[in-house]
């Protein structure tokens, strides 16, 4: 699958011009520099160009002023609405960190609070808030929360910590991602019950139906599933919470393949997923990126400097293509500065097609990373010391 994604972002290279919606330019980019008709190679950052709808203005002639056919376009030209000014202005809706420790011990059920499992330092996350950081997605396992079957009713302790993690953060004026860290399974095995789905979000919905700054993730990285079965799932969702009487808050929908960015049209997930339905249109697609050769998110080295571009690339003309909306719901680099550059780059994508993209979240913050590569829990967390300066330079 690997090889079929990057093997797909050189076809331009090769090709005598780019197609609609494709990179046509950008710092190591060596393929067509010029668009099929009806679309300009408009500039979006220094290593990403895409061929976007309209003809280039006429005053607009040399390379030098690339920037300037941008500003240009997204004004005189008949560009969709999701080509306008946005895309060029560039703002996040939303900037944060993975909040995770109380998905820890998934071997363990139910597990001893401060010995398999924690909950998020809300001191940390304030040091965060303070900052400018508006988003936390908080882990949590659901057989800790509904324990022997889906059904059950919550554990009180356990929903009780959860619920003032949620409540802390939204109360300081951030948005909390209720995240079910449980890629699609309980207790090991997939979920094939929608009907179980749909009641357990149902009854999780109910305990924060009239708060607006939650936000649902139906659950953390499907993978290895049948993809009728992944639409089902995260249908079933959405119609439990929405039946539950929560209709402010957005829902995070994720893809089979690890929920990857990279992969989200070679996947199967584009095909699919495109047709989940929200009767309050407030779905946005969560997607998971990392840098290293897998994808994995489990070495410091990153494939290249642009590899963050890269891999967003099909994504990105997917979720425009279709009227989507989308969140980089994990990514991160290791500290080093191939990973730094690739980084900068993939946060510049992101914010240059912020018509598409609402924002990312690191992976990860959290008290017991210790020194964990990734780690962004202030203050000295390995993620934290090396990228918050980078990160907060695209703070909403």
């Amino acid at each position: 699958m690997k090889t079929i994604i990057l093997a797909s972002a050189f076809v331009a290279g090769i090709a005598a011009q780019s197609g609609a919606w494709q990179q046509c330019g950008g710092k190591g980019w060596s393929g067509a520099t010029t668009c099929v008709s009806g679309y300009t190679c408009t500039y979006s950052n220094d290593w990403y160009s895409q061929c976007l709808p309209g003809a280039p203005a006429a005053t607009t002639t040399t390379t030098t002023s690339t920037r300037q056919t941008t500003l240009t376009t997204s004004t005189t030209t008949a560009a969709p609405s999701s080509t306008t000014s946005t895309a060029a202005t560039g703002k996040f809706k939303w900037l944060g960190a993975n909040e995770a420790g109380a998905e820890f011990g998934q071997d363990t059920y139910p597990g001893r609070w401060g010995t398999e499992f924690t909950f998020p330092s809300t001191s940390a996350i304030q040091t965060l808030i303070g900052q400018g950081y508006n988003i936390f997605r908080v882990a949590f396992s659901m057989e800790r929360l509904a324990p022997n079957t889906l059904t059950n009713t919550f554990d009180p302790a356990y929903l009780q910590n959860l619920t003032q993690t949620i409540n802390y953060i939204t109360s300081a004026g951030a948005y909390a991602v209720l995240d079910p860290h449980n890629f699609g399974r309980y207790y090991g095995n997939i979920i094939t019950s929608t009907a179980d789905f749909q009641s357990f979000w149902g009854k999780l919905a109910t305990q924060f139906v009239s708060n607006s700054r939650v936000v649902f993730d139906t659950n953390n990285e499907y993978h290895d599933m049948d993809q009728t079965l992944v639409f089902n799932l995260n249908q079933a969702a959405i119609n439990g919470i929405r039946a539950a009487g929560a209709t402010s808050q957005y829902i995070f929908v994720e893809g089979n393949s690890w929920s990857g960015a990279w992969t989200w049209v070679s996947s199967g997930n584009a095909a699919s997923l495109v047709n989940l339905k929200d009767p309050q249109n407030k779905i946005i697609y969560e997607m998971h990126q990392y840098l290293d050769s897998d994808g994995s998110g489990t070495s410091t080295a990153c494939v290249s400097t642009d590899i963050g571009v890269q891999r967003l690339l099909a994504a990105t003309a997917w979720l425009r293509a279709n009227g989507k909306l989308g969140v980089l719901g994990e990514f991160a680099g290791g500290a080093n500065s191939v990973c730094k550059t690739a980084v900068t780059g993939l946060l510049d994508h992101l914010k240059a097609n912020s018509d598409v993209w609402t924002g990312a979240l690191w992976w990860a913050a959290g008290p017991w990373w210790g020194d964990y590569m990734y780690g962004f829990e202030p203050p000295s967390g390995t993620g934290y010391t090396y990228y918050n300066s980078l990160l907060k330079n695209y703070l909403p």
